[in-house]
């Protein structure tokens, strides 16, 4: 097991532990309790630290693609009306994730739905925040570590700056993991798309199956209890791994974007952990709704309660 891995699964059990206080938006570590700074400090003191930085680990999460458009998985939002509309109109679920487990009555009908969301990330265009990142990280040595199922990093940097640890809309695998194998998404949902046109439904022959066995294929993602955790899994955690073990000795910076409460055991907590216990390393994190800055790292570390566009836009403008 890889050492980020390893960090991911400690915060794991840490998360089971104490889901009750997660659930409810909160966390089991102790807070610092020092007033933040105004916001325009926070964006100089953000600016220096990245100017700063020998290099710097990226972690990217919902709330950054959110802050950019991408806000239709969990509400009745208008981008979710915009892309999912004739679905929310017909089945009256509400929010992008609430339509993958729709208890549809064909599986025409489900792969229309399952076509249509893929579809909908594949070919958006980058968002503005990740574009004023791109801007921030010009000129410096990063990595990009990303729980975004979305493809918006891989548009931008090569794959091997970026781990996605929880798989990506690109790819399929098969739905009984009968082989490690997975493979191309995009043709074949270009193909259902077409064929569906103003209807929500697909033919059935046009239902992607797994090369090998001929179940039915399915995304490679994590989320629906069937994620393939094989070889290119593996590789995600052995890229981020080998990144901070490389640089590990160097002015670190962890900067974490969009942490919500349902995943923070892939990215914050081993942010926190590794900025405790490396000598150099520094950490800063902006988030819509929680401020949420260990006790134990207030020397080392800040939080930017704040938009994260805005903050990401200023930031790149201040640099």
């Amino acid at each position: 097991m890889s050492m980020y891995e390893n960090l991911v699964m400690q915060t794991q059990m840490n998360y089971s532990k104490y889901y009750g206080r997660y659930a409810a938006g909160k966390t089991p570590v102790r807070l610092s309790d020092r007033k933040p700074l105004p916001y325009e400090k926070q964006i100089e003191k953000m600016s220096e630290k990245i100017k700063e930085a020998d290099c710097i680990v990226v972690g990217g999460a919902s709330g950054l693609s959110a802050a950019g458009g991408g806000d239709f998985y969990y509400e009745d939002t208008p981008s979710f009306r915009r892309y999912f509309g004739k679905f929310a109109e017909k089945y009256g679920f509400q929010g992008a994730f609430a339509g993958m487990g729709h208890p549809y009555k064909t599986r025409g009908e489900f792969w229309a739905y399952l076509a249509t969301f893929l579809h909908t990330t594949q070919t958006a265009p980058i968002r503005e925040p990740y574009l004023d990142l791109d801007a921030i990280l010009q000129g410096k040595d990063f990595f990009i570590l990303t729980t975004n199922q979305d493809t918006q990093f891989v548009k931008i940097y090569p794959e091997e700056k970026v781990a996605q640890i929880q798989g990506d809309h690109r790819f399929f695998q098969c739905s009984k993991q009968c082989c490690d194998r997975i493979w191309d998404a995009v043709k074949p949902v270009e193909k259902m798309i077409e064929a569906m046109g103003d209807s929500t439904r697909i033919p059935e022959e046009l239902i992607p199956r797994c090369p090998v066995c001929g179940a039915e294929a399915f995304p490679w993602v994590r989320g629906y209890g069937n994620f393939l955790q094989g070889r290119e899994y593996d590789e995600q955690y052995q890229k981020i791994s080998k990144y901070i073990m490389n640089n590990k000795e160097k002015k670190i910076l962890f900067l974490e974007l969009g942490v919500g409460r349902m995943t923070p055991m892939f990215i914050q907590e081993p942010f926190w952990n590794l900025t405790l216990n490396l000598p150099d390393a520094y950490y800063i994190a902006v988030n819509a709704q929680y401020d949420f800055l260990p006790k134990d790292i207030e020397e080392k570390g800040m939080v930017i309660k704040g938009d994260i566009a805005k903050v990401l836009k200023d930031a790149a403008e201040g640099m």
